[in-house]
């Protein structure tokens, strides 16, 4: 407007094609518009714009979930003009994905271009034997919580966040089997022995053994007898241990104790000894009373330890041996020293018989040892009729002494001897005295029982 006052008016004819422009305001450009009228005005203004000016150069910038903080060189009214510049940033839980800053340029455009895009975790993997929940899923903040399937231990970070840069916080944790099994032994029980035995055969039930975490037991182990097992007297502790897969391990116990009924002990008659089965007094043993050589025995032979843990019957005793020398044969005298005696026969042609008088003598002085090895002495002296035979004090009749002299092949006319077992057999003969000594040896060699020969290493030599 200034330079139109200043400027003369000028009245133009133009026959020509007139050309008029028109300017629109903020858009920096001139449209031009034709028309074949003639016309005449006055000369047009220049265009007073100063683009520099205008407000809103570029176009409002708007950002999602974010903030554009601008700064325009010609003051806070002007927030999109020419050479604005803005920066920009993101809500929280939003990263920019472009440039942070943009200038605002002639072309009527920014420098560039940007948005906000929602920050989030990758999926985090599924947990062997676990799982895990989330707050809010895979966006920033959001927590995710681990827990482990029953038997399970969680090994590691319990919860793990949806941080700033995209990544959880932590590491991974894992779920390990921690848990020992289960096990229950079966309860503890008490056995009574069988009759004439010291044992009880005990049977049990194997133990209940559950795992908490996936059931699988590897192995169970037994340190003990099996069961069907005999168990002697006395407590017997049974373990069992149980390992799972993981190697975890529970042990468990019971004890099993045997009792043996036992009835009181017997002893022994006097002049005699008891021999019993199994251990001698425990529920079903059974007692024989046996009485030493020259005693026989009066009363039962044989007593049971019952349940009741009583004797059967009552003890006997051990008389001595009645020897009846009124008999009718040699084989009816013989027949009294069955299983009791040993018999040593002597035959002699006269009392005054040297070899005679030395083996009396000596047997005399062994008596004690003679005894001891249940050995009797029969003297037959002498020839008919005024022969003797006798055991000890006991006299024997002519037609016995005849007998006897048969049966053993005994002969009168010299000094001989013979030695018989318990059972009459004829063991060992002599021609000439036999020592003691020789005797004993011989008959602790060859004609002790089994029974004889424990009870003399029991009970030693008295005679010593």
């Amino acid at each position: 407007p200034r330079m139109a006052q200043e400027a003369a008016p000028v009245l133009l004819v133009v026959l020509a094609r007139l050309v008029s422009s028109t300017w629109h305001e903020g858009s920096g450009y001139y449209l031009e518009s034709h028309t074949n009228e003639v016309y005449a005005e006055e000369t047009p203004p220049e265009p007073a714009l100063d683009y520099r000016r205008v407000p809103q150069w570029c176009a409002t910038l708007n950002i999602h979930r974010g903030e554009a903080t601008c700064y325009s060189p010609r003051g806070s009214s002007y927030r999109s003009s020419l050479g604005t510049r803005c920066e920009l940033s993101c809500a929280r839980g939003y990263r920019l994905v472009g440039p942070s800053a943009v200038l605002c340029l002639p072309n009527r455009h920014w420098s560039g271009m940007a948005y906000c895009r929602q920050i989030r975790c990758h999926v985090l993997p599924a947990v062997l034997r676990g799982s895990y929940v989330c707050s809010a899923g895979v966006q920033m903040d959001s927590r995710c919580d681990y827990t482990c399937l029953p038997g399970y231990q969680l090994e590691g970070d319990r919860s793990r966040i949806c941080m700033e840069d995209g990544r959880w916080s932590g590491s991974e944790p894992i779920c390990v089997d921690m848990e020992p099994p289960k096990i229950r032994c079966p309860d503890s029980r008490e056995r009574m022995a069988e009759p004439g035995k010291l044992t009880a055969t005990v049977y049990w039930d194997p133990p209940r053994v559950r795992d908490s975490a996936d059931g699988v037991i590897k192995r169970v182990l037994l340190r003990g007898p099996e069961p069907g097992s005999e168990f002697p007297e006395g407590e017997h502790v049974i373990r069992y241990t149980a390992h799972d897969q993981a190697y975890n391990r529970a042990s468990c116990k019971f004890s099993i104790r045997v009792q043996v009924r036992r009835c009181p002990v017997l002893k022994p008659p006097q002049n005699g000894y008891v021999s019993c089965t199994s251990d001698g007094n425990n529920y079903g043993a059974t007692c024989e009373y046996l009485c030493d050589g020259g005693y026989e025995r009066q009363g039962t032979s044989l007593r049971v330890c019952q349940s009741s843990q009583q004797w059967t019957g009552s003890q006997p005793l051990c008389a001595p041996m009645q020897i009846n020398t009124d008999v009718n044969s040699a084989a009816s005298l013989l027949d009294q020293f069955h299983e009791k005696r040993r018999l040593l026969v002597i035959s002699a042609p006269d009392p005054s018989n040297r070899y005679y008088k030395m083996q009396i003598s000596m047997l005399q002085q062994a008596a004690c040892g003679l005894d001891l090895r249940h050995v009797t002495t029969v003297e037959l002296v002498g020839q008919p009729p005024h022969e003797v035979g006798r055991i000890r004090e006991h006299r024997l009749s002519l037609g016995i002494i005849e007998e006897l002299r048969r049966f053993l092949h005994l002969t009168r006319s010299h000094f001989n001897a013979v030695l018989l077992d318990k059972a009459g057999t004829d063991r060992e003969r002599y021609i000439s005295p036999v020592s003691p000594d020789e005797l004993f040896v011989f008959i602790d060699t060859y004609l002790l029982s089994e029974r004889e020969a424990a009870r003399r290493a029991q009970s030693g030599d008295p005679c010593e």
